[in-house]
């Protein structure tokens, strides 16, 4: 857990898993709890076999992201520490639940389906926009920085566009339970045939138990 100095990259085999010569892929995120998560799993779960040429993704990646920060030199991970403690105790614990769905870049020619967020989205946008600052401070400019920020959570890529107009409806209605997000993550996206997410940093919201 990185509270302080890490280094993560310890193994010779590093490199086929996101983390190579020093270079780590990392993204800020809210973790999806684990009610929430199986509930999802509940309505998406039917879907997966009618539409198998979609790369659909499982529990282990549902996290709302907040700042993707995309390739990033080890050696700024210690600052980088530093600046998300900031950015999270500025920031209260927000109220939030899954709803609904959507597609990028459009329903008709879509390569990516999503769920979308309700709840604190003001809230959210401003923790977003905090770390993101702080990414770009430490030295790790966000990859999306420059756009808008769209608070969603990804259940499906696909390669080629793909018409994506029923599985939007299927889900048009759906409505979570709501939680409360207490604290963020600085994940480690490690690539390969099956991407592993590692959290390597954890840090409390303001008014979060033990904060």
């Amino acid at each position: 857990m990185l509270h302080g100095p890490a280094n993560p990259c310890t193994t010779a085999d590093e490199g086929a898993h996101g983390c190579s010569n020093g270079i780590m892929r990392l993204f800020v995120a809210i973790a999806l709890p684990p009610e929430a998560a199986s509930e999802l799993d509940e309505v998406v779960a039917p879907l997966r076999p009618a539409w198998p040429d979609l790369r659909w993704t499982g529990r282990d990646a549902w996290h709302l992201t907040l700042a993707f920060l995309g390739e990033v030199d080890e050696s700024v991970t210690t600052e980088l520490a530093v600046r998300m403690e900031r950015a999270a105790r500025r920031h209260p614990c927000l109220s939030l639940s899954l709803a609904g769905a959507g597609a990028f870049p459009g329903a008709n020619r879509a390569r990516v389906l999503w769920t979308g967020i309700q709840g604190d989205r003001r809230g959210l946008g401003m923790l977003a926009a905090s770390a993101g600052a702080g990414a770009q401070r430490a030295g790790a400019r966000p990859a999306n920085s420059g756009r808008g920020y769209q608070p969603h959570l990804t259940l499906a890529r696909c390669r080629a566009p793909a018409d994506m107009n029923s599985l939007v409806g299927t889900l048009a209605d759906f409505a979570g339970i709501p939680w409360v997000a207490k604290e963020i993550h600085l994940i480690h996206s490690r690539l390969s045939a099956n991407p592993r997410y590692e959290v390597i940093g954890t840090w409390p919201l303001r008014g979060a138990l033990g904060s």
